[in-house]
């Protein structure tokens, strides 16, 4: 039986990969901070990414690492760099202890904007330490990541409900369900040829992808509103409320600005000459099933 280990795995993305990881007949050996119930195909390894040797366990024995956890919502730049690129660094350091070559790096679009917010910087700075590991490495930038279990997309959902709902300023986004994004991340520890030291884009396969606009109507639709409301914030407003926040809950801010210089860039679409090539993965669940399932799921966990 083949042995992947995984960071990330009690969180959103990792959640769904070690689900279908286990379906392959991949045993995973998964880090996780805090004690988890026994599962068929699953050892739970106690530590954490600033504790080397709770990832040099992880990483033992193991076929691949599959490095997906990291932060994306913290006060401090330094905060970023430890959470993102030096945690990287340790995932890689464990990886090489092991003789394990093969790492799946999970990364985000927003590494092609390192200028825009820490966040950005954070993820390109963790680009590079991989690129420069020597290892057999792909790295994937998802887009925005929607289904079952989602907290980040959530309030669209429920604004959507409601008929009315504020989005980002004017842009274009590109967006994949959380099954579809696992299934690529799995076919890549398998397929190396094609993919060693590539850096793939992936998505739902929507043509240019979508304005904010027609992506929340496509949510409106997911949760029986023929009709939806849409109402823009200027980019200024965010910036502006990403400084209150931060100054009002300080620590505790939702929106920060560096969350809100995000928020503001009108450009989240996948690049075309970016997506995996076909033979390895292509998109199979259409948006509109897949945003029908996820409010199907919500309303079944009541957060809908």
């Amino acid at each position: 039986m083949p042995t992947l280990a995984m960071t990330g795995a009690t969180g959103f993305v990792g959640g769904a990969t070690l689900r279908l990881a286990v379906e392959q007949g991949w045993h995973v050996r998964a880090l996780t901070r805090r004690p988890q119930a026994e599962r068929e195909g699953v050892t739970w390894i106690r530590g954490a990414l600033d504790q080397p040797d709770s990832l040099a366990e992880m990483a033992a024995g193991s076929d691949a690492v599959m490095h997906i956890a990291g932060v994306v919502n913290v006060p401090t730049r330094a905060a970023f760099e430890a959470g993102n690129a030096t945690a990287t660094g340790r995932v890689i350091d464990a990886a090489r202890g092991a003789g394990v070559t093969r790492f799946i790096h999970v990364s985000s679009l927003a590494a092609r904007e390192p200028d825009l917010s820490n966040y950005g910087w954070s993820k390109e700075r963790a680009e590079k330490i991989v690129q420069a590991s020597g290892l057999d490495w792909t790295i994937v930038r998802p887009p925005a990541v929607f289904g079952p279990g989602d907290t980040e997309m959530l309030d669209l959902f429920r604004m959507a409900r409601r008929g009315v709902m504020m989005l980002p300023p004017r842009g274009r986004m590109s967006a994949i369900y959380v099954d579809e994004l696992a299934r690529l991340l799995l076919a890549l520890t398998t397929e190396r040829d094609a993919s060693i030291g590539a850096i793939y884009e992936p998505d739902d396969g929507h043509p240019n992808g979508w304005s904010h606009r027609s992506f929340a109507r496509a949510i409106g639709r997911a949760v029986g509103r023929s009709h939806v409301s849409t109402l823009t914030i200027p980019a200024t407003l965010v910036k502006a409320g990403g400084r209150i926040d931060k100054l009002v809950r300080r620590s505790r801010a939702k929106l920060t600005p560096d969350r809100a210089r995000y928020i503001a860039h009108p450009d989240w679409v996948a690049a075309e000459g970016a997506r995996p090539p076909a033979d390895i993965w292509r998109p199979e669940r259409e948006t509109s099933d897949a945003l029908a399932e996820t409010v199907r799921w919500y309303r079944r966990e009541n957060w809908l």
